[in-house]
């Protein structure tokens, strides 16, 4: 599988977020992210599954969020994929968006959604909860390139004094959710850029300019140097970490899954994210 040879080893960040407004009670609240499974036999081993849940359960977080791409193509393996994460703990549940591949053949929306509430996982679609109590909203949205996309549909019925952590699985979606409060936004789909040159950034979004020198058996082999692999998002300096968005906080996690050629300073994520007080 390329996810044993070419991924490296799994990583846990640690990231400590101040929200405005937060109540004493929710100060030191542990959320876990992970993202980007893409668990087709393929591109995830079992192993680093396996890992990736243990670490997270050590952790004892109080909510687990799931960012979307649990699947590649076939949404079929969603079924196995489910099964592992019903081994997921925390004391307010595990919920998830879906991504773009999550969406990409007809009816799999409604096979991962019913593959992940079978095990006990809510999947948000335009939705708010109140997992941690009524201090706090999480909000989840549709995959950005969705025509169901639709923020303001369930940022308006949030009051401005709440604070908010917004899932959604394409960091491009932030600059569209400038308009309203957002605390902090969890995101994943670039995987991190995979190939990263430390001082340049991740090579894939240079692609633009190098695609059309390449031989197209390379191309197809290799699916992240296909020509238009680039606009996976359009702000490829938000391929990973931490970001300010005008006044919002973006946090992009790498994911887990892998595609050709692998990772390269780019090891697959679990995020672990304390809030504390501004």
């Amino acid at each position: 599988m390329i996810q044993k040879y070419l991924s490296g080893s799994l990583s846990i960040e640690r990231i400590a977020i101040p929200i405005p407004d937060l109540v004493p009670a929710l100060r030191g609240i542990k959320i876990v992210q992970m993202s980007d499974f893409h668990f087709d036999g393929l591109r995830l081993s079992e192993g680093l599954l396996k890992k990736a849940i243990a670490k997270s359960n050590e952790v004892n977080p109080d909510l687990v969020v799931l960012t979307g791409d649990y699947v590649t193509d076939n949404p079929q393996p969603i079924y196995r994929l489910a099964q592992q994460l019903k081994s997921l703990r925390s004391r307010a549940g595990v919920y998830a968006v879906l991504g773009n591949h999550d969406l990409f053949q007809r009816g799999a929306r409604d096979i991962i959604t019913d593959a992940l509430t079978q095990s006990g996982i809510r999947v948000l679609w335009n939705d708010v909860v109140y997992p941690l109590g009524e201090e706090i909203a999480i909000v989840g949205l549709p995959d950005y390139w969705a025509k169901q996309f639709e923020p303001k549909l369930v940022m308006d019925r949030i009051p401005i004094h709440i604070p908010r952590i917004v899932l959604s699985h394409n960091p491009d979606s932030a600059e569209d959710l400038q308009p309203w409060r957002v605390d902090l936004q969890l995101s994943g789909h670039t995987h991190g850029g995979q190939i990263v040159i430390p001082g340049i950034g991740p090579i894939v979004g240079k692609m633009q300019t190098i695609h059309r020198s390449l031989p197209k058996q390379v191309t197809r082999a290799f699916p992240f140097l296909r020509p238009g692999c680039h606009k996976v998002v359009d702000r490829w300096e938000w391929s990973e970490g931490l970001h300010k968005v005008g006044n919002n906080l973006l946090y992009i996690n790498r994911g887990l899954g892998t595609y050709m050629p692998g990772r390269l300073f780019c090891p697959p994520e679990v995020t672990v994210i304390t809030l504390t007080q501004t």
